[in-house]
């Protein structure tokens, strides 16, 4: 009567429980530094999450990252240091993700014809909205809030 539990949470079927532990752990850390590049903002979601505000930034408002003139269209620029990818996928539109792949965690290393490419595992990934282009990973790119102001790309 003693016998083992095959559903116990060290045992080796609990991949068909639920999520794996590479994708809670991706989707904790995607959380955290979502809500870490969100926590200076203005708290206003108006815009959308992954979505450039344009206008007067508040004075102080932001981390600098970028010059608009920095961010080519159909590309874009990885700022590994900030943990982020500002993107231009259409000319005057600015996006901004996390440049953690979703993968297995690699900043991402490139954006280019409106794909930003991780070099690890060859994930890539759509500029628009982050969404997966091509796998390994399954999830995309997390978004992050920059505003832009004249020439100015900040995180929010």
């Amino acid at each position: 009567m003693s016998s083992a539990s095959s559903h116990s949470s060290a045992g080796p079927d609990r991949h068909s429980d639920g999520p794996d532990r590479r994708s809670v752990v991706a989707a904790v850390g995607a959380a955290g530094l979502a809500a870490a590049l969100t926590a200076c903002g203005s708290g206003d979601d108006s815009a959308g999450a992954g979505a450039a505000t344009t206008g007067a930034a508040p004075e102080g408002g932001g981390t600098a990252l970028a010059r608009t003139a920095d961010i080519p269209e159909g590309g874009g620029k990885v700022f590994e240091d900030r943990g982020v990818v500002v993107t231009q996928p259409t000319a005057g539109t600015y996006k901004a993700f996390s440049a953690e792949c979703t993968h297995q965690g690699c900043a991402v290393g490139s954006v280019a014809n409106g794909t930003i490419v991780c070099p690890c595992h060859g994930s890539e990934f759509s500029a628009a909205d982050g969404s997966v282009r091509k796998g390994p990973a399954t999830k995309g790119l997390a978004p992050a809030r920059i505003t832009v102001s004249g020439d100015d790309i900040r995180l929010a």
